[in-house]
């Protein structure tokens, strides 16, 4: 179903099947294939392809060459049914890779709103995005990676499968990271290890100059006490009971797997 307000360029190829909501335009050469829905707003340019099942929400921005929903790049994937859901206001720039999930995981990709994908950035399958994101040029996330808000990720850093980054974290430009990212940390370096706290980051979102002191503390207790993670959790549950935003790192160390950087 394609809404009449759309703009269809005549080159473009557009499967009979697909939901092209209203004021959509896709731009020439573009191949829009089955069951594939496009939100209202959203502007797709030339050379595009867009492989379903694939559901990309509205206002978003998508440029030449880009790629979404192919089959994801692993050996396990038999063609089984899989998903990729975009939200909203996302900017994809040109040569952006996004492949939908495994039935190894939840069968699902999927990306938040307002993220800014610089060219050449390739997202795995079974990966799942924030909002907010920014991921500069060729930054690459494997399979299972999970990425929270407001994080940034810079060129040519790259991230192991299953990997997790916390929200408000800055990932230094060809960072590579074979652990967790605790939310407010900067990362940098081949393996990455930890510099501190995006301090500048939480002042332009407006964090108190309590909770980026509190946060620091955490850091603090975390990184320079020597304690292991079990011994200092309670210390982060403390201080949460004071200032919430030290909640972020209780609530991700709970879930710690992988282990986190370290210095």
């Amino acid at each position: 179903m394609i809404d009449p307000s759309a703009k269809i360029h005549p080159s473009a190829i557009v499967h009979p099947n697909a939901v092209i909501g209203a004021n959509v335009e896709i731009g020439a050469f573009t191949c829009i294939e089955d069951e594939v829905e496009i939100g209202e707003g959203t502007w797709v340019s030339s050379h595009v392809v867009v492989k379903g099942p694939t559901k990309i929400g509205r206002n978003n921005k998508i440029f030449q060459f880009a790629s979404i929903g192919e089959d994801c790049q692993d050996k396990k994937y038999a063609g089984e049914r899989t998903f990729l859901e975009i939200g909203d206001a996302n900017v994809i720039r040109e040569h952006c890779t996004f492949h939908r999930g495994t039935v190894q995981d939840q069968s699902l990709t999927k990306v938040g709103s307002r993220n800014l994908f610089m060219v050449n950035v390739h997202v795995a399958h079974d990966c799942m995005i924030g909002d907010d994101c920014i991921f500069a040029n060729n930054a690459t996330l494997a399979g299972h990676v999970h990425i929270g808000d407001w994080v940034i990720f810079g060129g040519l850093a790259a991230i192991h499968q299953f990997g997790r980054v916390g929200s408000h974290a800055f990932i230094a430009g060809m960072a590579a990271l074979n652990k967790d990212v605790p939310p407010y940390v900067m990362a940098a370096g081949h393996y990455a290890t930890p510099f501190g706290i995006n301090s500048e980051g939480l002042r332009r979102r407006g964090f108190t100059p309590e909770a980026i002191s509190a946060v620091k503390r955490a850091y603090k207790e975390l990184y320079r006490s020597g304690k292991t993670i079990d011994e200092v959790m309670p210390v982060l549950e403390t201080m949460a009971q004071d200032e919430p935003a030290v909640a972020l790192f209780v609530d991700f160390l709970k879930k710690n797997e992988r282990g986190i950087i370290r210095p």
